[in-house]
């Protein structure tokens, strides 16, 4: 008996034809329901419960009868309310958007980060550059010469986008650092070069975990100036250093002599071979006995469908925005970098916060 036709597919015709159209019109929809959140009228529909409300009783700032109806409208055709006898109730999505933490991260990055640049994706995989990221930089008078990516651009964009860009980045790497930071520390490092340590969140974790311990950044300029201040505010200025660096110049050096290396979200902002080459200098940097410390988010190793299709999705912010060149690479992938920059795995712990793999390297 032949098999049937997609048998690894147990999903409806009518509900595949369903799925296609949400995701032709999902960049209107997304709005919508941004808007239907940031307004407060989905926030009043949970307060409203199981009773519901007539849009005629719903109200907000700035907002028509008119423009209420269709956002409530737009909002059923998305699945985050219901009408019922002439009343809207909010549904488990609705819920869902307004109280899960990474739902309201993820909504306010892809609106003030991601969402204009996007319409340039097939040129920026096409030209392997972040053709989207001029969107970003037309808003900002300061950025020259333009940017070639995200991360030079950080400082200069609008305190909307940075406070999103800052806002996706930290929720994630919050859940994984109180996990990981066990584990680096349990090699009593005495000197640790924190690679693309950004503003020093991770630095400042390690450094109140361990009063003997010295912490150097490398970092763009940019990045460095907020880790010093961070640093400063912290009391823990004297126990830290800042080396500049730009990690895309091949022959840019890292900082040597410290007995550990640490690598935070940062190989999935380069393409792979980028990665083999950052991970060979951090070989060459860490001193004799020393290990290099990678964490960052596989999507091949992630516990939920809901965790993997967000790093998925974020792959295509790399590609139009970031930098034009990477992704979130699977674990395969990352250890092929590691073996090929010389290193060799000594460990690899999964299930770190919330998408996390740890790699320790010798």
């Amino acid at each position: 008996m032949t098999a049937p036709r997609f048998a690894y597919d147990p999903m409806s015709e009518a509900a595949a034809h369903e799925v296609a159209q949400r995701l032709a019109f999902g960049p209107l929809l997304f709005q919508a329901v941004r808007l239907l959140a940031s307004s407060g009228l989905l926030g009043a529909l949970r307060s409203a419960a199981d009773a519901g409300a007539a849009p005629e009783d719903l109200g907000a700032p700035g907002l028509s009868p008119y423009a209420v109806s269709l956002l409530l409208e737009a909002g059923h055709a998305a699945g985050v309310v219901a009408p019922h006898e002439g009343r809207y109730r909010i549904t488990k999505v609705g819920l869902a958007l307004l109280g899960d933490g990474a739902a309201r991260v993820n909504v306010a990055f892809v609106h003030d980060v991601c969402y204009l640049g996007a319409h340039r994706l097939e040129d920026s995989l096409r030209e392997a550059r972040p053709a989207g990221l001029e969107a970003l930089v037309a808003a900002s008078s300061t950025a020259t010469p333009p940017p070639a990516t995200v991360y030079e651009a950080l400082a200069h964009l609008p305190a909307a986008v940075r406070r999103s860009w800052f806002a996706f980045d930290h929720f994630y790497s919050d859940r994984a650092f109180p996990a990981a930071l066990p584990r680096l520390l349990a090699r009593s490092p005495r000197h640790l070069l924190d690679v693309g340590g950004n503003t020093g969140r991770f630095a400042l974790l390690a450094l109140a975990a361990s009063p003997a311990l010295r912490v150097t950044v490398a970092d763009l300029p940019g990045q460095l100036a907020e880790a010093e201040a961070a640093f400063v505010a912290a009391g823990v200025g004297e126990r830290t250093a800042l080396a500049p660096v730009d990690l895309l110049d091949p022959h840019a050096a890292l900082p040597k002599g410290a007995d550990a290396v640490w690598m935070s979200q940062l190989l999935s902002c380069f393409s792979l071979r980028q990665a083999t080459g950052i991970l060979r200098r951090a070989r060459e940097a860490v001193a004799p006995g020393g290990r290099v410390f990678v964490l960052d988010t596989p999507w091949d190793q992630q516990r939920t469908a809901v965790a993997r299709l967000c790093l998925q999705a974020t792959s295509v912010y790399f590609a139009c925005i970031a930098n034009g060149q990477s992704k979130m690479h699977g674990a395969a992938e990352l250890r092929a970098c590691i073996a090929e920059a010389g290193l060799t795995l000594e460990e690899e712990a999964t299930g770190l916060g919330a998408s996390h793999t740890l790699w320790i390297c010798r």
